[in-house]
């Protein structure tokens, strides 16, 4: 078994891995626990040795090898590079969607045509959205990158394929009342802060899970996104990631912190302690300084939002839109009470303005109220009444 150990950088821990290559080459290789440094040692030596155990060395690539194979051995080479996030997405795609379709067709690297891919993109469609198809390209597109600067391959066949134009999106949202109604339904639930942080500042499942007690400054009444919660499937097994990050540069933002929500924030913090000073050494100290957590200090998972958000509004009667909408939601009141497009980017922290305009455009009537007015002033016809 290859040698390792824990390792601490900027808070979290990383699995550190020894070894000696083929060509009697000392390596190290370090890997990303996700795991903050506070209260999981146990778990993250756990990790180290799963790691240890399940180490493979890179085996050498040639060109006669199946594409199949290469794609495996190509999530090897990028695991160490990207985020834990990302190489689960990276791996599913991969073990679960390409590789089968590709292994079953025994088709070689150097004998990968784009008319083979053309093929599996045209196969998917049956079955998957164009945006599916449009992330999968993207990992062959890499994969087959690599094989060129490796001189595997003289070229990329995926240069030559027609991708699958992505659908428009049209967001679904809920009006100021239905917004209010669930304000209501939620309160005293697990699920009310998150629905809150969701509803009025349009965030992220992953910013409202990973939301701690340091970013809130309840002097200065500001609260800062720039932490983040997931949990990803790996191999198999369900991985929670902790990460001081977030989406991109832009979502890490500081919003006003409004009286209604610091009131609420403010007793639930003294419900927290409560709840520690009573389970005593039975409280769960994992997720100490974290917002969303439940009786016993265990964290409020993603999954548990992502589900239980549609048994709420189906057992209150209201209409069915999913936890992610919530962040439209916002969007559309701060649209319909005249919020320019740019502040709005602002506030949900996309990492540019065409990602906004791209989404809420259809909602932005008031501007339409504005140009219809200034055309019948022009015209002289009078107002539109």
């Amino acid at each position: 078994m290859v040698a390792g150990h824990l390792r601490e950088k900027k808070g979290y821990f990383y699995a550190v891995l020894n070894y000696t290559d083929a060509h009697g080459n000392r390596k190290t290789k370090w890997i990303a626990t996700g795991l903050a440094v506070k209260g999981n040692k146990k778990r993250a030596e756990a990790f180290l040795q799963e790691q240890r155990r399940s180490f493979q060395e890179d085996v050498p690539i040639t060109g006669d090898v199946l594409f199949a194979d290469f794609m495996e051995q190509w999530l090897t080479v990028i695991k160490s590079s990207v985020a834990v996030t990302t190489f689960a997405s990276y791996s599913n795609m991969v073990k679960k969607v390409i590789v089968p379709y590709f292994r079953e067709r025994q088709i070689a690297l150097q004998e990968l045509s784009a008319k083979h891919i053309q093929d599996f993109y045209l196969k998917e469609l049956e079955r998957v959205s164009a945006s599916s198809v449009i992330h999968y390209h993207a990992n062959i597109h890499k994969a087959l990158k690599y094989a060129v600067k490796l001189d595997l391959i003289s070229s990329n066949p995926a240069d030559k394929i027609e991708r699958p134009k992505k659908e428009r999106f049209m967001a679904n949202f809920y009006d100021a009342d239905e917004v209010n109604r669930l304000f209501e339904i939620s309160k005293g639930t697990k699920l009310e802060i998150p629905i809150l942080f969701g509803a009025f500042y349009g965030m992220r499942r992953s910013e409202t899970l990973g939301m701690k007690w340091d970013a809130i400054d309840f002097e200065r009444d500001t609260i800062t996104i720039r932490h983040t919660l997931t949990t990803v499937a790996l191999d198999g097994k369900r991985i929670t990631v902790a990460e001081d990050r977030t989406k991109n540069k832009s979502s890490m933002r500081t919003l006003p912190l409004v009286p209604f929500v610091k009131e609420r924030l403010l007793e639930l913090k003294a419900e927290q302690e409560e709840n520690r000073r009573l389970c005593g050494r039975s409280y769960v100290k994992d997720y100490t300084g974290y917002v969303c957590i439940n009786e016993i200090g265990d964290i409020i998972k993603p999954n548990y939002v992502s589900c239980g958000f549609p048994k709420l509004l189906e057992e209150h009667g209201l209409r069915r839109v999913r936890y992610h909408d919530l962040r439209h939601s916002c969007a559309s009141l701060l649209l319909a009470n005249g919020v320019p497009m740019k502040q709005i980017q602002e506030w949900l922290g996309h990492s540019d303005f065409s990602t906004t305009a791209n989404i809420y455009a259809h909602l932005e009537y008031s501007s339409k109220v504005i140009s219809a007015d200034a055309m019948l002033a022009g015209l002289g016809i009078g107002n539109r009444e």
